[in-house]
């Protein structure tokens, strides 16, 4: 028979409380099932472990399997605590990578709500363009993305979290802003369309002709919109793009209202979330609920 965990815990107990009666209490037993298994124990190890029948004095056996015992149990004790830490989200670590729009706009309340519940998780998130985004998932550096998934990719799988109309970002003093109508891409013909990475997503053709004539690109995000609040020309992103930048640029829809962006929550398409992951996704989809109502 195999010495099981739940003897060196009766052991350790009474050898602490050196009398029966205190033990069984603590263990939650009475003091005859203590005896018994304490009497299972030393008749496996073929010897006592106590030197009388108060249970208040050990052999030298005793002693020694007091101290390997109490060694045991204390790592028993903290793995079983480690385990169901990471069962109920209190542990863990969550990777994140996001486009730079749900990064500034929708993670950090996530976040602020997220660690007030599961405030021992550790969560690094990364911000960076779509493309990149994909690459961290592929390569198993990121837990959960979000980002444009625009053609299916082996390994990941992407469900809808919300969509947002495309739209000039200009100067609030440039004249389509002024005039507050919605853009017709033959508007652009003669403006100083600065591409990025979002905006190559749109595939009409007259825009595609627009981005084909254009001399200027600026991939990343924040430096197109450093680019446009220097007057150096406009751009077109989705309308979240633009929550967080200021009063000095304006968002002016696309008269096709069928031009949109659609962000989605990416992962491993055959690894599961760790129950932290989890967590943190079911609050990301409940601040894009409250802050984005109409988002699909």
């Amino acid at each position: 028979m195999a010495i099981k965990t739940e003897m060196l815990r009766c052991f350790v107990t009474v050898a602490q409380s050196g009398n029966l009666a205190d033990a069984a209490e603590l263990l939650g037993r009475t003091p005859s099932a203590v005896s018994m298994m304490l009497k299972q124990f030393e008749q496996q190890l073929g010897s006592p472990l106590f030197e009388n029948e108060r249970k208040n004095r050990l052999t030298a056996l005793g002693r020694f399997v007091f101290g390997e015992a109490r060694r045991e149990i204390d790592h028993f004790d903290k793995v079983v605590n480690a385990i169901e830490s990471y069962a109920r989200a209190d542990a863990g670590l969550v990777r994140i990578a996001a486009i730079p729009s749900v990064a500034t706009t929708i993670l950090p309340e996530a976040l602020s709500r997220f660690l007030k519940r599961h405030g021992e998780v550790r969560v690094h998130i990364r911000e960076m363009e779509t493309s990149y985004v994909l690459r961290e998932l592929e390569e198993g550096d990121a837990d959960l993305g979000f980002a444009s998934l625009l053609h299916p990719i082996a390994g990941l799988t992407g469900a809808p979290l919300f969509t947002d109309r495309f739209g000039v970002v200009c100067a609030a003093d440039h004249p389509l802003a002024q005039s507050g109508a919605p853009v017709r891409f033959d508007q652009l013909a003669q403006e100083r369309l600065i591409v990025n990475s979002v905006c190559q997503q749109i595939r009409d053709p007259e825009f595609k002709a627009l981005l084909d004539r254009s001399q200027l690109s600026v991939m990343s995000t924040h430096a197109n919109l450093s680019a446009v609040r220097r007057k150096v020309g406009i751009t077109v992103l989705p309308e979240l793009v633009l929550a967080e930048f200021g009063d000095d640029l304006r968002f002016v829809p696309l008269a096709d209202k069928t031009l949109t962006r659609t962000v989605q929550e990416i992962g491993h398409a055959h690894l599961a979330l760790s129950p932290a992951a989890l967590a943190f996704r079911d609050v990301v989809r409940q601040v894009v609920g409250e802050t984005l109502p109409k988002s699909g």
